[in-house]
Formats: C-alpha cells, sequence, structure tokens
C-alpha cells in the first residue's frame, strides 16, 4: 500500500527533515506510530487526516542521533530506552526511537533489559497491531505483523501472544479499550479473552496511569460503549468498582425503561459521545447517579432519595484514588451533588434560582456568556440534558431548563447581576445593628440577597430597612 504521505509532510516538513538526514548517515528511519496508523485509517475511508504527532524510529543509536542533531534542541526523554526528541526551530517536537528489543517485565510496566535491534525486532515489541504500522519518506507501508487486514476489518489485536503482550505492561488492557472506542473498531476475540485473564492484575499499575486511560476513554466520541466494554472485560470492577456496583440496581420502568442504574449511566454518557468530549463533563455522568445503591439500602428498599449527596461523596472518594486535582475532584462533586436541584429549576424562587446560576461565576466575561461567565451552572445544564435523554423525560426535561437559563440572563442585566446583593448588603451592616456573631447573620443575609435577587428590592436603603426589620424583629 501506498500512502500519500505529503499529508504529514505538509503539516510537519521538519519530520522529513529528520528522516533524510538519518538516512543521509546511512541508517535505516521511518515513520511509526498512531500518525501512520490514522494516515491509512483515513484513507481507507476517504477523509482528510490532520496528524498532530509524528513519531520516528531508526536503526541510528541515542548518540548518533544526538550527533546527527548538535544543531538543534535536543531533549532526552528515555536515553536508556533508545528515546530522544528533537525540537525543530518553530518549537515543535519529534519523538526519535532507537529500533529495540525488550526482555523482562517484572514490574508488569517497563522491559528489565533493552537491546538495539532492527525494524522487525521493534515493531513485533509493540501493543496492537494497528500501531505497528510503519511508512518509509516514500509513503511505502511496511507491515509485519498484519495491521493493514486489521485496520480493514475494524479490529484491535494484540502482537503475538496477547497474554504475553499485557504481562509486560498491563496498561494495554485499557488501552485496548481506549483504542476500540477512539477508532471505533471491536476488541479481537483472543485479546478479549487474555484481558479479562489478566483484569485483576490491572491494580497492581499506578493510579496515574489507570486515570490518563480512563480520562482518554471518555474524550472519545464512544465513552458509554468503552465504559460497558470495561464491565464486559472484567475490567470495571476493579479500577471503579463504584460504577461497576450500578449493575442490576433497579429503577422504576416507568421512568428508566433502558433498564437498571448502569445501562441509565451508559446511557447517559452515550448523550453526551458526539456532543461534548470534556472528560470533566462524562466524569459527572459516569458518577452522577453513582449514590444511587446506598440510598436504596438506606431507605430499605422504598426510594433512592437523597442519592445525590450520597453521590458526591462517593465520587470525590473514588476521584481521589485517581489521584485527580483537587479542583477537578470539587467540580465533579458539585455537580454530582446539584444534578437534582437544577432540574427542578423552574419550581425555584428568582432569587434561589440566581444563587444556583452563580455558583462558580467568573465576571471576566459578559453575561451573555453563559458557558464562560457561569461554567459550572452549563455544566449542570449539559449532565442534565444528557440524564433526561437517558431516560422517558428527554426534552419535556430539559427544554423548560434552557428556557428559564435566558430568561434569567435577561434578569441579572436587569438587576446587573450577581455582586449587587452583597455590594447592598453585608455581613458588618448586620454587625452595625446590634445583631451578635453567628447562624443568625447569614440567615438575614440570605434572605435580604434572595430579594435582591429576585429584583424585589433595588437600593441599598431598602436592603437596610428589610435587614432592620429582620434583626429587631429577632429581638
Amino acid at each position: 500500500m501506498e500512502l500519500r504521505i505529503e499529508h504529514v509532510l505538509t503539516d510537519h516538513p521538519f519530520a522529513g527533515e529528520v528522516v533524510r538526514r538519518l538516512r543521509r548517515a546511512g541508517h535505516v528511519a521511518v515513520f511509526v506510530g498512531g500518525a501512520v496508523r490514522d494516515l491509512i485509517l483515513a484513507e481507507l475511508r476517504g477523509e482528510r487526516c490532520a496528524v498532530q504527532d509524528v513519531d520516528i524510529a531508526t536503526s541510528a543509536s541515542p548518540d548518533e542521533v544526538k550527533r546527527l542533531f548538535a544543531d538543534q534542541r535536543v531533549v532526552l526523554v528515555g536515553e536508556s530506552f533508545g528515546v530522544v526528541v528533537v525540537v525543530d526551530p518553530g518549537g515543535r517536537s519529534y519523538e526519535v526511537a532507537t529500533f529495540r528489543t525488550e526482555r523482562g517485565y517484572s514490574d508488569g510496566r517497563r522491559p528489565d533489559e533493552v537491546q538495539w535491534g532492527d525494524l522487525a525486532d521493534d515493531v513485533r515489541r509493540r501493543d496492537f497491531t494497528v500501531n505497528g504500522l510503519v511508512a518509509t519518506l516514500e509513503g511505502e507501508v511496511i507491515d509485519l505483523v498484519g495491521g493493514l487486514s486489521d485496520l480493514r476489518a475494524g479490529l484491535v489485536r494484540a502482537i503475538g501472544d496477547p497474554a504475553t503482550r499485557f504481562a509486560e505492561d498491563r496498561l494495554r488492557m485499557l488501552r485496548a479499550v481506549r483504542f476500540a472506542c477512539q477508532l471505533g473498531f471491536a476488541i479481537e476475540d483472543g485479546t478479549a479473552r487474555a484481558i479479562r485473564d489478566h483484569a485483576p492484575r490491572i491494580t497492581t499499575v499506578s493510579w496515574e496511569r489507570i486515570r490518563d486511560e480512563i480520562l482518554r476513554i471518555l474524550r472519545t466520541a464512544r465513552s458509554g460503549e468503552g465504559i460497558r466494554a470495561l464491565a464486559d472485560l472484567g475490567l470495571l470492577e476493579h479500577v471503579l468498582p463504584e460504577i461497576a456496583a450500578l449493575r442490576g440496581v433497579p429503577q422504576p420502568a416507568e421512568y428508566h425503561p433502558e433498564g437498571d442504574v448502569f445501562e441509565h449511566t451508559v446511557a447517559a454518557l452515550r448523550a453526551a459521545d458526539g456532543l461534548w468530549d470534556d472528560p470533566r463533563l462524562k466524569l459527572a455522568l459516569l458518577f452522577h447517579d453513582v449514590g444511587k445503591p446506598s440510598a436504596l439500602e438506606r431507605s430499605g428498599g422504598e426510594n433512592m432519595g437523597g442519592h445525590c449527596g450520597l453521590g458526591a461523596d462517593i465520587a470525590a472518594r473514588a476521584l481521589a484514588r485517581l489521584r485527580l486535582p483537587n479542583r477537578e475532584i470539587e467540580w465533579v462533586a458539585h455537580l454530582v451533588r446539584e444534578h437534582m436541584r437544577v432540574a427542578c429549576l423552574p419550581e425555584m424562587g428568582v432569587g434561589k434560582q440566581v444563587r444556583l446560576l452563580g455558583e462558580g461565576e467568573d465576571d471576566a466575561y459578559p453575561l451573555a456568556d453563559l458557558t464562560r461567565r457561569f461554567p459550572l451552572f452549563a455544566d449542570l445544564l449539559r449532565l442534565v440534558v444528557c440524564d433526561a435523554e437517558a431516560s422517558v423525560h428527554r426534552a419535556r426535561a430539559w427544554l423548560p431548563l434552557l428556557a428559564r437559563a435566558v430568561e434569567l440572563l435577561v434578569h441579572l442585566r436587569r438587576i446587573q447581576g450577581i455582586r449587587c446583593a452583597r455590594d447592598l448588603l453585608t455581613g458588618d451592616d448586620l454587625l452595625a445593628m446590634g445583631l451578635r456573631p453567628g447562624p443568625r447573620v447569614r440567615e438575614v443575609l440570605e434572605f435580604v440577597h434572595e430579594r435582591i435577587l429576585a429584583g424585589e428590592i433595588a437600593t441599598r436603603a431598602e436592603a437596610l430597612a428589610l435587614a432592620r426589620a429582620l434583626v429587631w424583629g429577632q429581638r
């Protein structure tokens, strides 16, 4: 097969220079990895592919690569494994790796021994056949592992013995699911069997690496299928046991004809797939009903009341285990905690609506830019859309919310923004009236602020008058 490599060289001219310079020095040099795979797949589908990263494999040793590119910036990212990065004059990086063989993987991640080899050795040590394709500077595709036939068949297949590949690096089990989601492929039967056999060993991989693969799965347009595949392959119960526990948890059929809580969660992710690829939103969807089993047990099987608060706590613990940054954990937990509350937005008082809208407000953006001015609220709306689309309610549940959100923006322009409430009355004002520090200060502030946010109070004098009435009436 001939590949139109000019598509790569147009966007990455220095990649061509790297290969040419290595070849002029008498070395073999080829393009490898995802760029080759994606270019071939695009040609098979009659599409154009914009390659982001270009990797190069060569017979040159790392020392020789450094010598040949002494005029460029060279970064040593994995010299003991034969990997250096050459940086072009514009700052773009190209990974250049020496052909190698690897032996012994005592930690299930890194080889105990690395030796330089030839192209065939290098290809056969890789993970999946579709990632084992290489291309020359002239566009000739070299296939030593059957990657072309698997690309045409839409299969993710381990190179050689799948059990050996997964023993070498257990993270490859999650990577198989990620590539299946990313490419729209199925996992080949023998590879899937090996994953099921090795699934309990996935927890020997660091949680940071597990987290990164889960997030990559969620970024794809098939995250719902990815979570189902993790469950079917026996991986979910080890990496996300909280989500695996949703299988078999019943829901009222009149509201959830899609099935149990797990099926509903997958359906909600599917609703987001193709619309939004934000992994933070997808995490919130993944965990939005995770509190239902606990709520059901707490009520003696009667109902799932309180599942949002329970779910927020469960999500926070699970994401801490995955080593997510605290700010991301708090964001996801907030979405899980509030997703039922925002669904009731039209029934709330205006003041409470504005308060919910304003959590996480970024006033660097104009009021009309809802998604950036009120990012938490925008994510809550997106979550509710997907949640409703995964149930019997569908648009009947989320259309009124969007309509009310637009009305709230108009209302906010009229009352000049949420900060107006804090400007008109503060806690210091209440203390000056003689109210002692304590819970009552917050109660009065919230009551007056809600009247301001509802548009019932427009001046500081009116705010102070209402506060005095509340304070003195309490004495």
